[in-house]
C-alpha cells in the first residue's frame, strides 16, 4: 500500500512565496486534463486579485482539503473508486510556512471507495472524513506533533436508501462537527438523512448518537453541513432538491429540529441545477450556497434571534459549475471554484450581505476545494 501512494503522490519544483498583504490559498483539484494535484497562490487582501497559481504538491485526486489547526499540516482526501488497494484515501502534507510549498508525509487507506470530504478535529488529532462511493464514515488518527496518520482508527457503514434514481444506496458526503467537537454531523445523499455521532477525537471513535439521525423530505439529496457559529443551527445543501434546510441544534440532546427548508433558486429558473457548496460568515450574519446549472451563489440573510433565513438575491460566479467556494477569513472576500471552466472568481461581500463579481480570477484545472492558510 505504501509503495502505491508514493507512486501517486510526487514532489514539485518552486517558486514564489506570500507577502503580509496576502492570504495563501490552497486549492484541491480532480487531476486530470492539465491538473497534477493540489495548487497554491496568494489572494490580496485589499484589492481581491490573486496570483498565479503554483503545483504544491502532486497528488491523485486531492479532491477535498483541510488544514490541520496547528498550521503545519494540510490534510487531503485522494478521492478514488474501486475496491482493494485501489479504493479511496487519506493524505497527509508539511507545509513550508515561507513558500507554501507542500511536502507529503503519510497516507492512509479511507477504507472505502471515492471519499469525498474531510474535517481535522479542533485538537488536531482526528480525522473525519466521508466516503461517497462506499457510504461510509471513516476516522483516521493523525500526529499532532509530525502529522503521521496511524490506519483507520473507526469505521460506520451507512445502510438504507431514499426515493430518487441517485438514492439506490448511501452516499455520505460531508462532515461537521459541533462547536464543542462532541458530535460529528455527516450528510447522506443517498440515505435523506442527516446522521448524528457522538465522537471522542483522543480515542478516535464516532458512535450511533440517540437520536441517531435528523430526516429530510424525500428526494432532497443533503451534501454539505455547516454549523452556524453561535452553535444554536445547523444548515444543510441538499444537492437533488436544490434546496437549504435549516436545523434548530440542542446541544444537551445532540438532537436537530427541521425548522425552514428554502429553494436556493430564483422563481424564474427552469433549467436543470444541484447544489454543492454551503457556508456561513464568521459573523453569523449571512449565508452563501452554490448552484451547479444557475452557476451561481445565492445569499442569505440570517436571522440572529431563529437562525431563519431571508434570501437577498444571487451572484454569478463567473463560469460554470460552482463546485465549491470558500469565505476568506477577513470576511471581504468569496472565492468560487468553477469546475467545468477551470477558474476560480473572486466575489465581494457587499455590507449588506450581497456579492458582487471584483473581475479577478485565475485558471486552475477541474478545481473542487479552496481552504485558506495563515502562519501560525
Amino acid at each position: 500500500m505504501r509503495s502505491f501512494w508514493l507512486a501517486l503522490l510526487g514532489v514539485t519544483t518552486w517558486v514564489s512565496a506570500a507577502n503580509s498583504e496576502t492570504l495563501r490559498v490552497y486549492i484541491g483539484t480532480y487531476t486530470r486534463g492539465t491538473s497534477r494535484g493540489i495548487y497554491v497562490c496568494e489572494l490580496d487582501r485589499t484589492s481581491g486579485e490573486l496570483t498565479r497559481p503554483r503545483l504544491a504538491a502532486e497528488a491523485a485526486n486531492p479532491s477535498f482539503l483541510a488544514v490541520h489547526p496547528s498550521g503545519k499540516f494540510l490534510v487531503a482526501v485522494n478521492e478514488l473508486p474501486g475496491k482493494g488497494p485501489r479504493q479511496g484515501g487519506v493524505s497527509s502534507f508539511r507545509i513550508d510556512p515561507a513558500t507554501g510549498k507542500l511536502t507529503r508525509i503519510d497516507s492512509q487507506s479511507s477504507q472505502g471507495a471515492g471519499p469525498c470530504h474531510l474535517v481535522v478535529d479542533a485538537t488536531g488529532q482526528a480525522i473525519v472524513a466521508a466516503n461517497y462511493g462506499g457510504g461510509s464514515t471513516v476516522v483516521v488518527k493523525i500526529d499532532p506533533a509530525t502529522g503521521e496518520l496511524s490506519p483507520a482508527s473507526a469505521l460506520v457503514q451507512h445502510r438504507g436508501r431514499s426515493v430518487h434514481p441517485r438514492q439506490k444506496a448511501p452516499h455520505a458526503h460531508g462532515v461537521a462537527l459541533s462547536p464543542d467537537g462532541g458530535i460529528a454531523l455527516v450528510a447522506d445523499l443517498g440515505l435523506d438523512r442527516i446522521l448524528i455521532y457522538d465522537f471522542d477525537a483522543r480515542r478516535g471513535v464516532i458512535t450511533a448518537h440517540d437520536p441517531p439521525f435528523a430526516e429530510l423530505p424525500p428526494a432532497s439529496g443533503p451534501r454539505h453541513v455547516v454549523f452556524h457559529p453561535s452553535g444554536r443551527w445547523v444548515y444543510s445543501v441538499n444537492e437533488l432538491a436544490s434546496t437549504v434546510t435549516g436545523f434548530a441544534f440542542d446541544r444537551k440532546s445532540g438532537s436537530l429540529k427541521r425548522v425552514e427548508q428554502v429553494t436556493t433558486l430564483p422563481a424564474e429558473f427552469s433549467g436543470s441545477n444541484t447544489t454543492a457548496e454551503i457556508a456561513v460568515t464568521s459573523d453569523g450574519r449571512f449565508l452563501y450556497a452554490s448552484n451547479r446549472g444557475h452557476d451561481s451563489l445565492a445569499c442569505f440573510a440570517v436571522d440572529g434571534k431563529t437562525g431563519r433565513l431571508t434570501p437577498l438575491g444571487h451572484c454569478s460566479t463567473q463560469g460554470k459549475t460552482p463546485r465549491n467556494f470558500a469565505i476568506d477569513p477577513t470576511g471581504r472576500f468569496v472565492l468560487a471554484a468553477n469546475q467545468a471552466t477551470g477558474d476560480i472568481a473572486v466575489l465581494r461581500i457587499e455590507p449588506n450581505g450581497t456579492l458582487e463579481p471584483t473581475g479577478h480570477r485565475i485558471e486552475v484545472g477541474a478545481p473542487v476545494c479552496i481552504v485558506f492558510w495563515k502562519k501560525p
